[in-house]
């Protein structure tokens, strides 16, 4: 495996080891006493850097990596300027939203990052189109490209809101929302979707199947956004394309599994043991996400959970961590595109189970918040789930780069 790769993914390892990090300094706040720390400063600082400098850096790095794999130009040495702007201006954010939240230099290192994306999505997608191949793949990281950008119309549209000091709650979360669900529903997933798809194509998947699902997500995947704003009283044309779109999803969803299932003796020959049984949990939070989306469709269960931080929170991380981070380390270590070894999986071990045990203990909250209780000593469990997070992704950092034979 080439130097860069390892060296970028190393990077990208230790971005998520100061995502992990602000999420304790959170937690313990709750838990406990800081009274130099700004929560809120530290919570924009942990969810922009979490956007950009961990999923972001390692989604461009695996796109580079794959344009790699399809010609024998040195795409790492082409991409190096984009990979490093994309960092410089996620380590602004990380530091100026903690100084600072909202300000000068954290709203110009963001609107720098969003420029970084643009120019991202237009190199990448001329040399994505410059390749040979015309596959199904390549409709998923270009749409993931598209959705890259739709999503900063969000961003946008709050910074308009917060210089004209148009602090309309409905319009403020809208705009949130609008970022939020293109950023992990449009290029998170697509683009994941599309390094999954090129591996499936790899086999000899059916092009036919692979084709439907794509069109059914890109389909729902702009009506898909109302499902957050339903308590802003949709008309019921709009409702009914909303259903629609969710329909699509699980149908498209199906359509994914099916082609994997029929092809489960190629997946078993081409991927790693453990990276399959990443991809698989992956695989389980993405439905589990996707039935609790429909589920959100009732109009009155939709306005109850927008209505509990908890649950947001919730369903956030269920996205950011279960989903995306998950299916992340799995086709890393799929491929090896890392020295996998045996330290290393120790610390993919508790970073897993620290995922499964903090959306375990944000359900138990959720659900007590809707019934207006509280969990004894919820707060110190979250810490405790937050420090496990940070202690898997530290230790999985560590190991990134060591061989086999040092262990």
């Amino acid at each position: 495996m080439s130097t860069p790769i390892r060296k970028w993914i190393a990077i990208s390892f230790f971005n998520l080891v100061l995502v992990a990090a602000l999420g304790v300094i959170m937690r313990y706040k709750i838990a406990f006493y800081l009274p130099w720390i700004q929560q809120k400063f530290v919570l924009h600082s942990h969810s922009h850097f979490a956007f950009a400098g961990w999923i972001t850096q390692t989604l461009m790095v695996l796109l580079v990596h794959y344009l790699g794999t399809k010609t024998d130009r040195p795409f790492f040495t082409r991409y190096r300027w984009l990979l490093f702007a994309n960092l410089v201006t996620a380590y602004g954010m990380l530091v100026s939203f903690i100084l600072q939240g909202y300000a000068f230099f954290s709203i110009s290192f963001s609107t720098l990052s969003i420029f970084v994306s643009y120019l991202f999505a237009a190199v990448y997608w001329k040399d994505l189109s410059g390749t040979k191949e015309r596959n199904v793949s390549h409709w998923w990281l270009k749409a993931a490209l598209i959705f890259s950008v739709i999503s900063s119309i969000g961003a946008f549209g709050l910074a308009y809101m917060m210089a004209n000091k148009i602090m309309h709650q409905n319009w403020y979360l809208a705009a949130i929302y609008f970022f939020l669900h293109f950023q992990y529903n449009g290029w998170f997933f697509f683009a994941c979707m599309g390094l999954l798809v090129a591996k499936l194509e790899q086999m000899g998947a059916s092009q036919i199947r692979l084709k439907q699902a794509f069109l059914l997500f890109c389909f729902a995947a702009i009506p898909a956004y109302f499902l957050s704003v339903l308590w802003l009283q949709l008309p019921i044309v709009l409702y009914g394309i909303v259903i629609a779109a969710v329909i699509a999803q699980l149908a498209g969803w199906g359509l994914t599994v099916k082609v994997v299932l029929k092809n489960k003796l190629f997946i078993q020959q081409s991927f790693s043991k453990y990276g399959r049984v990443l991809l698989l949990l992956s695989s389980i939070a993405f439905t589990i996400k996707l039935l609790l989306q429909s589920g959100s469709v009732i109009p009155s269960l939709s306005q109850l959970s927008y209505g509990f931080r908890p649950i947001i929170i919730g369903y956030l991380h269920l996205v950011l961590l279960g989903v995306t981070s998950i299916f992340i380390i799995g086709y890393i270590m799929s491929f090896e595109l890392i020295n996998v070894t045996r330290k290393m999986l120790t610390g993919i071990f508790i970073f897993v189970s620290g995922i499964i045990v903090n959306e375990l203990l944000l359900m138990a909250q959720g659900v007590a918040a809707l019934s207006y209780n509280s969990v004894p000593l919820m707060n110190l469990l979250l810490l405790i789930a937050a420090a496990v997070l940070l202690t898997g992704s530290l230790t999985i950092f560590i190991n990134c780069n060591r061989r086999v034979s040092d262990q």
